[in-house]
């Protein structure tokens, strides 16, 4: 008998609790119940986390909590009180529609994330709205269908369809001022170089200023004697690729698009370099000194 009275009090103090959230949560902030976890909508500033360049009183993420786990939208901001993420969660995993800005305020990327991976449509943006990357990605998180890269004043600079994450298909390169630049075949990731067709530009193509920035794709790189600028990555020779923070993620001998001989750099999310892998041969042998 007693037992039954504990478990009916323990049943009414939980719903109390919840009725008392219930009718006040619209209202309370950073709520954490009984049990000690965390309900409902929280705002959390540099206060707890000490984060570098951010006021104590400033608001570094925002979003709600159900039972100490991110649900729905979270915002994340930057030290200068601009956007930095708005990130779909459920059961505390990103899970649903992401978006990521600049710093400056405008979109830098956005698509559906599940499982870890971008699935369906995805954008890449410059840092002056326009964009940069539009891709398709299967259930599966790899490259599907038409992919477009494009030039930072708008123009195609690569158009082609992948299939299961490789090249498939007539590949078609532009130059800045819409001019056909080259055709190239491949199949399942493999270039014939026997099909491939390069052009002259029939307009001339305006110099851009010093001070302007050269747009080029963060899967694109550029070889060391410089006659690969601007081309796509076909998995052979030297390369240094970049990734969607135009840094360097590859550096060095590639070999049916494996690195044979080079490096691989390591970044967090904030984007700071946090370790460089060597391999050699094919296989890894150890970190190399960061640079100050």
């Amino acid at each position: 008998m007693r037992k039954v009275v504990l478990i009916l009090l323990f049943i009414t103090c939980k719903i109390a609790v919840a009725q008392s959230f219930e009718l006040s949560g619209k209202d309370t902030l950073n709520f954490t119940d009984v049990n000690g976890k965390k309900q409902g909508k929280w705002v959390i500033k540099n206060i707890t986390l000490h984060k570098p360049c951010y006021a104590d009183d400033q608001i570094v993420e925002e979003g709600k909590f159900v039972d100490s786990k991110k649900t729905g939208p979270w915002k994340e901001y930057y030290c200068n009180k601009n956007i930095k993420s708005v990130i779909t969660y459920e059961n505390n995993r990103p899970n649903g529609y992401a978006k990521m800005y600049h710093e400056n305020g405008k979109i830098k990327e956005e698509g559906l994330w599940k499982n870890n991976r971008w699935v369906g449509d995805y954008k890449l943006y410059y840092d002056n709205g326009q964009v940069q990357q539009a891709f398709k990605f299967n259930a599966t998180g790899k490259r599907e269908g038409p992919q477009t890269y494009f030039y930072e004043n708008g123009q195609v600079m690569i158009e082609g369809s992948w299939a299961e994450g490789k090249e498939a298909g007539v590949l078609k390169e532009y130059y800045e001022n819409g001019d056909i630049k080259s055709e190239k075949s491949f199949d399942g990731g493999n270039i014939d170089i026997a099909k491939t067709k390069t052009y002259e530009p029939k307009k001339p193509i305006a110099v851009k200023k010093p001070e302007e920035k050269v747009a080029t794709p963060p899967v694109i790189a550029d070889k060391k004697e410089k006659d690969n600028l601007g081309k796509v990555f076909n998995g052979e020779g030297y390369w240094k690729l970049l990734n969607s923070n135009k840094q360097v993620s590859k550096d060095g001998i590639f070999s049916k698009s494996r690195l044979v001989d080079g490096k691989v750099y390591h970044y967090d999310s904030d984007g700071i370099l946090t370790r460089v892998a060597v391999y050699k041969g094919g296989a890894y042998v150890g970190d190399a000194v960061i640079e100050e």
